[in-house]
């Protein structure tokens, strides 16, 4: 029977094993979904050594960058943002071939698209982790002039000490890439200028979750359109299992 699996670290609030098992279940498909939590990446070859059955792998934080050295061959996609989210391992009677991609890239630009507005021309994308390279990456497909938001000073980004009630107003685009919220840290959440947002604003986060992070909530309290990071979940699994079965196939 084919494995699959999500690995990270922690992965208590992960949904990926509920829905692929259902998937499965429901189709008659003949395979199963693990969550394996590692707590360093170095523990990966390992993993693969020990699950002989392993036949592809969702990558989540912290490890979407630091997968990508035991990755033999990078989809256009996944090269382009230094950034996976997909494995496909492909087992020979003598070693393993393993193939990245990033099919972020394809769950934020279907979910997103469907509440964009005309006026939604400039965003504001707070974390600078490997999840961001894929809004990066769509944002500049869309048109989308957008700047990073960080904890720490660099090169074409800011700080949150930076952001004003000017830059809030001038970002109709919000789009959150870090864990602040996740369950179970439900209480934090980016330090931003709340009070500026409006009903002309629209929030993004990829937490998923819990449902409504505390980031959505007070943009809600202001008025703004929130969008929590389901929709994504759903768009980016199903790419992924498109790769696994289409790889399968060649």
């Amino acid at each position: 029977m084919r494995l699959f699996g999500l690995i990270g670290y922690p992965l208590g609030h992960s949904f990926s094993a509920s829905f692929f098992n259902g998937k499965f279940q429901k189709e008659g498909i003949a395979a199963r979904y693990k969550n394996f939590p590692i707590e360093r990446i170095d523990d990966f070859p390992s993993l693969l050594e020990q699950e002989t059955e392993l036949s592809g792998l969702n990558v989540t934080v912290p490890y979407k960058r630091d997968i990508i050295p035991f990755v033999d061959i990078l989809s256009p996609t996944a090269a382009a943002i230094q950034a996976v989210n997909t494995l496909f391992i492909r087992r020979g009677k003598d070693n393993i071939l393993i193939e990245g991609d990033n099919t972020d890239v394809i769950g934020f630009r279907r979910s997103l698209e469907q509440h964009l507005r005309p006026h939604h021309k400039k965003a504001l994308v707070l974390g600078t982790g490997g999840s961001s390279r894929a809004i990066h990456f769509v944002l500049n497909q869309l048109g989308i002039s957008f700047t990073p938001v960080s904890r720490k000073e660099g090169k074409g980004r800011i700080t949150y000490g930076d952001l004003d009630r000017g830059i809030i107003a001038a970002s109709p685009l919000i789009i959150n890439t870090t864990p602040l919220g996740m369950y179970p840290g439900v209480d934090t959440f980016p330090r931003i200028p709340y009070d500026a947002l409006g009903p002309g604003h629209l929030l993004f986060d990829l937490v998923y979750n819990p449902e409504k992070t505390a980031f959505l909530q007070k943009g809600e309290s202001y008025g703004a359109v929130c969008v929590n990071g389901y929709d994504m979940l759903i768009y980016q699994a199903l790419a992924s299992w498109e790769i696994w079965n289409k790889s399968k196939e060649n």
